[in-house]
Order: structure tokens, then sequence, then C-alpha cells
């Protein structure tokens, strides 16, 4: 059993990610310190749970600062001085320094070579019980308030709790009433709006293809400068896959400005130009025109894709090269290259919600993740006006800010 904590208090508000990476790191590196995680919920570490279809995408592996940083459409130049601290490097160390080894797939995103979940989440309570961390669930606080250099923390069932210092890791919020409970610490907060959420597009006989996936497309969202090339995947509301989530984390403002209501562009062949379509058309029909069109994919594009394709050019199953009149050939060169969608809503990727906005960054030290407002208050994670494209982006900002704030909240006396 670990020895009993005398030295000051803290609270860290919420059990995810960033607060246990906090509360772990700040209760190892201060051995006198009593650190409290307080959870809203009956659950915790929930989003560790679901990332990566349960795998969780720990972090990415790119070692490289500046480049890492670029991956943030807010909080680029925030995440940049915070990762002189605690960078992708370090947290591969510090999980592997806990018998967790991390592998890194082709795509950048690294998971548990475990391939659960659950090794990170029975890896951060090991710490916890190692460090003697206390636990409360079901505590959903109301007030945070500072009387006589001490932390007030009210609780949802009135009780009110008192510390030292206090970090909030609470997650963020869709709605921006939800951050009312941070008022009385005059913190701005950059309203909240939806971040990597896939597109849907009503009524349209692409969404008959669901689970086709091609490897690299080009999405452009049109009369904006939005565009983004990856993995797309056909859904049965519409379009998903890296290249429409990256697209959305960008995008984020200025398409909930649209109200969701918008056109695409799609090109199925990456970055290729019609009139390199139409020249290697052309080559095809002067020497092979006499295969079918159906049976020779061009560009291996999925089957059941270019079968599409062709149907929606007007181009008949029994045509061969040498018959295809130069209409439907324009109209087969269009939809490669130039293929228009008219998206109306969205849909949460999966149960990974993240938000765009949240407590402004000018407020907040990024070297020590203290609040410049109040003494003894720090953040970290996704309550920040921080978010990550999809790819382990959002974990490794929760890593690096609950341990900086560890790092600065156990080095206060």
């Amino acid at each position: 059993m670990p020895e009993k904590r005398t030295g000051k208090k803290l609270i860290v508000i919420g059990g995810g990610a960033a607060g246990f990476f906090c509360a772990v790191n700040a209760a190892r590196l201060n051995p006198l310190l009593q650190v409290t995680i307080l959870e809203k919920s009956g659950k915790l570490l929930s989003k560790v749970k679901v990332s990566g279809g349960g795998r969780c995408n720990v972090t990415h592996a790119c070692f490289d600062l500046q480049e890492m940083s670029k991956c943030y459409p807010r909080g680029e130049h925030f995440v940049r001085k915070t990762f002189h601290q605690f960078f992708t490097t370090d947290t591969v160390e510090w999980f592997e320094k806990r018998a967790v080894k991390l592998k890194a797939e082709v795509d950048g995103r690294m998971f548990p070579v475990s391939n659960s979940s659950q090794t990170i989440i029975d890896c951060l309570l090991q710490e916890v019980n190692t460090y003697a961390v206390e636990i409360l669930m079901n505590r959903d606080v109301r007030k945070l308030k500072v009387e006589s250099g001490k932390w007030k923390v009210e609780l949802s069932n009135n009780e009110i709790m008192e510390a030292d210092f206090v970090c909030v890791a609470s997650g963020g919020f869709p709605k921006l009433q939800q951050f009312d409970w941070l008022k009385n610490t005059d913190h701005q907060i950059v309203p909240p709006v939806p971040s990597l959420f896939t597109f849907n597009i009503p009524d349209h006989s692409i969404t008959k293809l669901m689970g086709v996936s091609v490897p690299d497309a080009t999405i452009k969202i049109q009369s904006t400068k939005l565009k983004n090339t990856g993995p797309l995947l056909i859904t049965h509301w519409g379009m998903s896959g890296p290249c429409v989530l990256k697209l959305s984390a960008w995008g984020a403002r200025e398409l909930q400005e649209k109200n969701y209501d918008f056109s695409i562009v799609v090109n199925w062949l990456n970055d290729r130009k019609e009139q390199e379509l139409k020249e290697q058309l052309q080559f095809t029909r002067n020497n092979n025109g006499s295969q079918k069109i159906s049976n020779n994919n061009l560009f291996q594009l999925p089957n059941r894709l270019w079968q599409f394709l062709l149907q929606e050019a007007a181009i008949k199953g029994e045509w061969r090269w040498a018959d295809l009149p130069s209409k439907e050939q324009n109209k087969l060169v269009q939809l490669l290259v130039n293929h228009e969608f008219h998206v109306k809503g969205k849909t949460t990727f999966k149960e990974e919600f993240v938000t765009a906005g949240g407590v402004d960054l000018k407020q907040v030290d990024p070297n020590s993740m203290q609040s410049k407002l109040h003494a003894g208050l720090f953040f970290a994670g996704e309550i920040l006006d921080v978010d990550g494209i999809t790819g382990g982006f959002n974990f490794q900002h929760a890593w690096t800010s609950g341990f900086i704030a560890a790092k600065s909240i156990a080095a206060l006396k």
C-alpha cells in the first residue's frame, strides 16, 4: 500500500486521458501531493476505450515538432510551444517504461502492440493505484471559485471540496452554455463547433456503394479554399474516411457557418488533370480499341466504383473503347476528376466526438498550462481551444498538456 499523502491537494476535473495523465504524473513527481480525480459520469477513460475502433490511437509517428504542430487546425502555435516539453517521443517512452509497447502503422497512427485500448486503460489505472490517486465517480462540478487562496469546487449534490490546485481536464462540450460552470474564473470561451465529422449526401445513388474505399481521392469544397487528399470511404449516408475527417477539422467553423449545406468536387484519381486523362483515353482507343470498357478498369479504381462511373456516364456494358463516343468520354472524364456532390448535414465520427473551441489560449501559459488569470488553476486536454486532425493528434495534446500541468503543479510548494 502506498503511504498516506500529507501535502497540498490537487483536484483534477475529468477522468479522461488528459485528466488521468495530469493526476498520475503529479502524484508521481510529488510524493506528498494529495490528488483526486472527479469524473461526472460513471465511466473512466471512455474516449480512450473507443478510440481507433477500440485499439486506442495513442499518438502519431511524427517526430518533427514543426510538422506535428501543423496538424492542429486550432492551437498550432500553442502546441508548438508545449511539444518542447513533452512530445511524441516522450509519449512512446512513457508507455514503454510501463511495459506498454506502441507500434506505428503505415498511415502514421500509433497503437499499443496488443491492439487493445484496455492495455492503455490498465496502465493508467495501475499508475493510479501505485501513486494513491483518489477517484470519485458521478461528481458533476457546478461551480469553481477561489477564496482566500484556496479553490472551492462545488458539486451538483451541493458538496464543496477544497483544493490548493485545480486542473480542469473535462474535455470539450458541444454547447456554449455547458461551459457556464467556469464563469467565475473569468476565462473567455471560444464558442464550440463540431470537428471530425463525416459528410451526409442524402438521396444520392453513390451511397449504394457503401463500403467502397479509394486510397487517394481529393475533395475540394466549392466556394472555399478547403481541399484535402487521402483515403475516402463511401458510406450508406455519404462519405467518410481520413480525407473527409481532416477536411471537417480544417473547415469546422466555415462549414458550421454554411449550416453543413455545401457542394464538393471529388477527384477519384488524386490530382490527375482532365487533359492528361483525355490523352490516356485516346491512347487506349488507338491501341486497345477492341477491349470492352467495362472489363478494362484503366485507373485501378475499386471495380464497383468503376462500373458505377461508367453507368453514370451512360456507357453501355457491351461498348468497346473504339465505340466510345466523345460525349460519353467527356462525361466519364468529368466524373473521374470533377465529380460533384451536394452535402447536406453531418454525422459524428463513431463515438470520437471532438470540438473546435474552448478556453481561449491567450489566457493560458503554454509553459505551465496555468491560467494567466488565477494562480493554482490549470487546464489540460480538449477543454482548451486546441484540436487536431484525425490520427492520434488529439491524444498527443492530452498527454502533453496533462504532463506539463502535472510537472508545474508538482513543483509548487
